[in-house]
């Protein structure tokens, strides 16, 4: 048995004591429906592993796990509105990668680490290096060799001013000692459209939404961001940038599952363990596996650590290339 002592000394207070000890000893959490907010609009990549997880959640927990959209401001404006609820462990937020690179480009109404509890993370996958084939690049050295000789006339697509497509153009420019030419676009099929077309040359890209395109040969792959070669048979032979002419170049596409600050721990062990039982299952590998990822899992306290690994990595990008985002 735990006892009360030992829970206040783990900082849960009088409000978290009583939610731990109905979670522990009676299993009376949770009495009502649980939310996760997914910030980021129906249909796309990150509402399909929300609505994932929210369905593998729902039996365990005995509830309804309701997914609540709220879009906008690049995702802040649900993430805003899901650390303001409170601390207890009926409201959570679905986070990407993305969430590390806002602080050090937009103006918080929060703090990133101090206003939230981990949870777990859920999935972890690459980004694809993409080249026009009329650039007449094969591999990663031949594209830092071309841009050596012609620094600034190689132009990188993104999804726009401040995502991870753009930062991750920028980190790779500056570990390869070369310079590129951003084109921002406001999302990823027109950025896509433009680097097929020739308008642009090279582009990040989740493995998912470029799959046909290079399928077609309509666009190369050069290599992956991650330590890890991405999942299914027409990425497994893209080596990692890393391996290609980039030593120690890594970043990486995640989702996680994050509360307000003051989440009871045994409730975050509860999730986190519901949500590791359920990336094990043979079906999440293959759902995530449609989408590019791979089931990630392990510890809340695993998941803190890359949240504030990343946001230290992506606050270096944008300071040692003086990246600005007009308001």
């Amino acid at each position: 048995m735990v006892n009360r002592r030992e829970f206040l000394g783990a900082g849960l207070g009088a409000a978290g004591w009583a939610v731990a000890c109905g979670a522990r000893a009676q299993g009376s959490y949770p009495t009502q429906p649980v939310r996760i907010i997914v910030p980021f609009a129906p249909g796309g990549g990150s509402d399909f592993i929300g609505r994932f997880i929210a369905d593998k959640l729902a039996k365990p927990l005995g509830q309804s796990v309701l997914i609540d959209n709220r879009p906008g401001a690049g995702g802040l404006l649900g993430i805003d509105i899901g650390v303001k609820a409170p601390g207890d462990g009926y409201t959570f937020i679905l986070i990407a990668s993305s969430y590390c690179v806002n602080p050090s480009i937009f103006k918080l109404k929060f703090d990133p680490i101090a206003d939230i509890t981990p949870v777990a993370q859920i999935s972890q996958g690459p980004m694809v290096l993409l080249a026009n084939p009329k650039l007449g690049v094969k591999t990663v050295k031949d594209l830092i060799d071309k841009a050596k000789a012609r620094p600034g006339s190689i132009t990188f697509a993104s999804a726009g001013l401040g995502s991870v497509t753009h930062m991750a153009g920028e980190y790779f420019a500056s570990a390869a000692g070369i310079k590129l030419t951003h084109v921002p676009y406001k999302g990823t099929s027109p950025a896509l459209t433009d680097t097929i077309a020739g308008q642009t040359d090279v582009f990040f890209s989740s493995p998912a939404s470029a799959l046909a395109h290079v399928e077609s040969g309509k666009l190369l792959s050069l290599g992956v961001t991650t330590r890890m070669r991405a999942p299914g048979a027409v990425y497994s032979k893209v080596p990692p940038i890393a391996e290609a002419g980039v030593a120690g170049y890594e970043a990486t596409l995640w989702h996680g599952l994050i509360g307000p600050k003051g989440v009871p721990r045994p409730v975050v062990e509860m999730i986190n363990r519901e949500i590791g039982i359920a990336l094990k299952a043979k079906e999440a590998i293959e759902k995530l596996e449609t989408d590019g990822v791979s089931p990630a899992g392990g510890s809340a306290d695993q998941f803190a650590a890359l949240i504030k690994k990343d946001l230290a990595l992506w606050a270096k990008v944008v300071k040692d290339g003086n990246i600005k985002v007009e308001p």
